[in-house]
């Protein structure tokens, strides 16, 4: 795929880390321009308080071949992302993927516990990054996208339609209502963008090993099978250059628009495309989810990746 995307031009919004960060290295890796937003900057942190910066990100996506642009957005300002969109128009002219993968809600999360037991203030937090950033800049970056014929969007998510069909008490309220509300959101952009020659699709990694799990786990990208001792379904866990393999799958497919409105995985994609994550294995964790973790056996990747 290497050179298939020279010309194009990228937004990833939300690129400071994790499925983000990958997703921009490897549409760079495929030769497209792409500018890596976030909040996080070398001079600036925001309230996930992590290292990672989207500088860090450019430079990742310039080295493997693309042209990396950090820009300091918070895509919940109006305004900031309505300049990134004509800082983007003025500079290239056009858009060809857009990556709506703004999130920053983990430090919400309640785990095993009912909405009357959540924290309001922060459960609306999440609603509002994880779905007002993805309408707002999905709301001034679709005029540019559909300038040109092709144009792809993405909006990342966490889980299948199939496994989604069912409420996550793990994850509380809050977060599987933004997770379900993106998936829906890929539907109806879809079905916008059909009669302009563009493609609106949802996709969800398995269980990622971003730079946030890792540090949780206490391990590395080398030493993570160190966490299957105290978390035995981690064997089915992928890098982020997994789904970051995906999208970049998705954004050089000419016939890209077969997959329109539909929430695809990236072990689903790597059967179609033929990409392996960085060990050369193809997990297939939303299949082992369902049929090996939710049914109470004995975790065993054998036959998943």
């Amino acid at each position: 795929m290497q050179g298939s995307l020279t010309g194009k031009v990228a937004l990833v919004a939300g690129a400071t880390r994790g499925a983000g960060r990958a997703i921009a290295v490897e549409l760079g890796r495929s030769g497209a321009t792409v500018y890596a937003t976030g909040r996080t900057t070398r001079d600036q942190r925001s309230e996930m308080n992590r290292p990672e910066t989207i500088e860090e990100t450019a430079e990742l996506v310039t080295a493997a071949g693309g042209t990396g642009i950090p820009v300091r957005v918070d895509h919940l300002e109006r305004d900031e992302v309505r300049a990134l969109v004509e800082r983007i128009g003025t500079e290239h002219g056009r858009l060809d993927v857009l990556v709506n993968d703004i999130w920053g809600g983990d430090i919400f999360l309640a785990w095993d516990r009912p909405l009357w037991e959540q924290s309001l203030d922060k459960g609306l937090r999440m609603l509002r990054l994880g779905i007002d950033t993805h309408a707002i800049t999905s709301h001034y970056a679709l005029p540019l996208l559909i300038g040109e014929p092709g144009g792809l969007v993405v909006e990342m998510t966490d889980g299948t339609s199939e496994f989604n069909a069912h409420y996550r008490a793990d994850v509380g309220f809050f977060y599987d209502l933004v997770k379900v509300a993106v998936q829906r959101m890929a539907l109806a952009q879809a079905a916008e963008l059909r009669p302009h020659g563009a493609t609106a699709v949802a996709v969800t990694p398995g269980w990622l090993r971003s730079e946030a799990m890792l540090d949780g786990f206490g391990v590395t990208e080398d030493t993570w099978r160190d966490a299957l001792s105290s978390q035995p379904h981690f064997c089915i866990s992928e890098s982020p250059a997994f789904v970051g393999r995906a999208i970049a799958a998705l954004a050089v497919d000419p016939d890209v628009a077969r997959w329109s409105g539909q929430t695809l995985s990236s072990g689903h994609l790597a059967q179609v495309y033929g990409f392996t994550d960085t060990d050369g294995s193809r997990p297939d964790a939303w299949r082992y989810i369902t049929e090996v973790q939710t049914t109470g056996k004995p975790a065993d990747a054998t036959g998943y990746r």
